[in-house]
């Protein structure tokens, strides 16, 4: 199980005095404003970074952290990954699950509980998610993330229980 979550990509720098902006990849974009730190992932290294003030521009976050008050500062953090840790991410629902914990588990067919494959991604539509299943034989399969679809995701065995919907199994190539 991964000990970090992906919260955002930072895109560019905003201003001079050292704020970022943020593409957001996490469900809620406010989630932003309980965050008092952050872990960036540069090529080199990770930093633990301090959240200063957060903006909001349409679907962008824009983020001063404490450590930096210059344009020239953040300027090598372009294209960098932040994170945050387990203890810091947004607490669960029931039935609620982080994406990257399902990553690898097995599908099983509800009707008579044979392994169909691996969830091989997650994909984010507009509608839904979008289980990419790697099976067997090797092909890819899509299943859209419904309740007519996918019935169950136990996060602790690693194991999603479908029904597979006529036409799924023939979509893979």
């Amino acid at each position: 199980m991964e000990q970090l979550l992906r919260v955002g990509v930072i895109t560019t720098t905003h201003g001079i005095r050292g704020e970022v902006k943020v593409f957001p990849t996490t469900d809620d974009i406010h989630r932003f404003d309980d965050l008092d730190e952050v872990i960036l992932q540069n090529k080199r290294e990770q930093l633990t970074l301090h959240v200063e003030h957060v903006k909001y521009f349409k679907n962008i976050v824009i983020v001063k952290f404490k450590e930096y008050n210059n344009i020239n500062d953040v300027e090598m953090f372009r294209k960098c990954d932040l994170f945050v840790t387990r203890e810091n991410a947004v607490p669960l629902e029931e039935g609620e699950y982080f994406i990257c914990d399902i990553i690898g588990a097995q599908v099983k067919n509800e009707e008579d509980g044979n392994v169909i494959g691996k969830v091989k991604d997650v994909l984010e539509t507009g509608a839904n998610l979008v289980f990419l299943i790697e099976s067997n034989e090797g092909k890819e399969l899509l299943f859209p993330s419904i309740p007519e679809c996918i019935k169950k995701v136990d996060v602790e065995k690693m194991e999603v229980i479908a029904h597979v919907m006529p036409g799924l199994m023939e979509l893979g190539q």
